[in-house]
């Protein structure tokens, strides 16, 4: 009789163990999930401030460090963020910067330069 109440056990917690993994994550009500953030934070004005010209030092300056600095291609740098709030879709913002003889010479990505307003 003992064998028998642990080999229905046993099966009990296998089936429930399988089912789990079939739903992904279990959402349990009244449980606070922390929002996650990872990387730099990539702001509009910030991408506003570099101009073409500038040295790696300025663009440190105005970006911070980048994330992503590639050993193979040292001319490109990364910056990358990404946001996910307590349970919900992560979003990720990217902005890359190329250098041409060690000025800025190109960035693209999810923010790009304003020009800048005259000022007459």
């Amino acid at each position: 009789m003992m064998k028998v109440k642990k080999s229905l056990t046993i099966l009990l917690l296998a089936t429930l163990a399988g089912c789990a993994n079939n739903l992904g994550s279990l959402d349990f009500p009244g449980v606070y999930k922390i929002s996650i953030t990872q990387g730099n934070v990539i702001l509009q004005n910030m991408v506003d401030q570099l101009r073409p010209g500038m040295t790696r030092n300025q663009v440190i300056f105005v970006m911070g460090t980048p994330l992503i600095r590639d050993p193979f291609r040292q001319n490109r740098w990364d910056y990358v963020y990404n946001f996910q709030p307590g349970g919900g879709a992560r979003t990720q913002e990217r902005v890359t910067i190329l250098f041409v003889d060690d000025q800025l010479a190109t960035v693209t990505g999810d923010f790009v330069p304003n020009p800048p307003a005259d000022l007459n």
